[in-house]
């Protein structure tokens, strides 16, 4: 099977899931939030410093939540194109949390978000770009 073909039914799988997360009714992470504040409690006491807090947690998951969307478009679009991967995730991510804002009143929009998801789908579409370079360099 061709790689864009795997990369095209990849893509289709990982928006399915994407889709199930974002516009879950409920924020995803609330029956683990009092968990995770725990262990986050647990590791200041051993060390890590108090800025990496459960802002700092949630912005690093949607930062790690879009990297596959840009390296997924990247990869279909072709190495000209490696930007698309990075529009499509501002563009996925402005339209989630535009419905989150109309249609889900249990979750809470943000630009923050945005901005995440976009850093996420930038990096996995640079991330693309570099192993191709040097897939393909002399």
């Amino acid at each position: 099977m061709r790689p864009q073909r795997v990369a095209t039914w990849g893509l289709i799988a990982y928006v399915a899931v994407l889709a199930a997360v974002a516009l879950w009714p409920q924020p995803v992470d609330r029956p683990v939030a009092g968990l995770l504040r725990a262990a986050l409690r647990w590791l200041h006491g051993r060390g890590i410093p108090g800025w990496v807090d459960y802002g700092f947690v949630e912005s690093a998951a949607n930062v790690l939540l879009f990297v596959p969307l840009g390296a997924l478009v990247a990869l279909i679009i072709g190495r000209g194109y490696w930007w698309v991967g990075a529009a499509a995730g501002l563009l996925i991510s402005c339209a989630i949390e535009l419905a989150q804002l109309l249609f889900l009143p249990g979750r809470y929009p943000t630009m923050a978000d945005v901005l995440a998801n976009t850093l996420g789908a930038v990096l996995g579409a640079l991330l693309t770009l570099l192993v191709r370079r040097r897939r393909w360099a002399p």
